[in-house]
């Protein structure tokens, strides 16, 4: 058996626990930047999982511009420290929004800025995603009201009002969510090669 035997399954492991906790701490910046309701069940949950890091680090990240700095710092804190775990795995490459990220290559400067690119790439994620479900929701069961789609509806209100406003219904049929899906897939496409080439330097 080759090395790879154990240091793939690893690595997979460790990739998905990081991106898991990564993408609560997300959801708490996400869903305190758009007041979503804290008595949510679920924002609750992801509340009891992300307070005693972001504690801590709240006594030296203050808040910027209103919003919750700390979470962004964790966030990277917590990718640069699954970019560290795997290269120490000798994993010479981690896709970030389809994107190679030579991570085995660069500096610790350019792991900070593949941090970066794969922060930036959750938050688009994050509403992408959001979008998406919104899009099911309204063809199984439109108007059904439960936590998750409480908040589904609270990330892409921002995202939809305003091609809402530019663009009515159409024949009865709203395609705001269609456009917004296809303008966050571009937006990725864009943005995170960018961000990934200025770290390969």
């Amino acid at each position: 058996m080759g090395s790879n035997y154990f240091t793939s399954p690893l690595a997979f492991i460790i990739t998905t626990l990081f991106d898991l906790y990564i993408l609560l701490v997300m959801l708490r910046f996400i869903l305190q930047m758009l007041r979503a309701d804290f008595y949510n069940t679920v924002s609750q949950f992801i509340v009891k999982m992300t307070t005693p890091p972001l504690t801590v680090l709240r006594r030296f990240v203050p808040s910027m511009l209103g919003q919750d700095s700390a979470s962004i710092v964790l966030c990277l804190i917590i990718i640069y420290a699954k970019f560290i775990l795997l290269r120490f795995l000798d994993i010479p490459v981690v896709a970030i929004a389809d994107v190679p990220a030579p991570i085995g290559l660069v500096s610790y400067v350019g792991l900070i800025i593949y941090s970066i690119a794969d922060l930036v790439s959750l938050f688009i994620s994050v509403f992408l995603v959001a979008s998406i479900i919104q899009v099911v929701i309204s063809w199984i069961s439109p108007g059904q009201n439960n936590p998750v789609i409480s908040l589904v509806s609270t990330i892409t209100t921002p995202i939809l009002s305003p091609i809402q406003k530019r663009l009515p219904p159409m024949g009865g049929f709203d395609f705001s969510t269609m456009v917004a899906i296809l303008g966050l897939m571009v937006s990725k496409m864009l943005i995170i090669p960018i961000i990934i080439r200025l770290g390969s330097f």
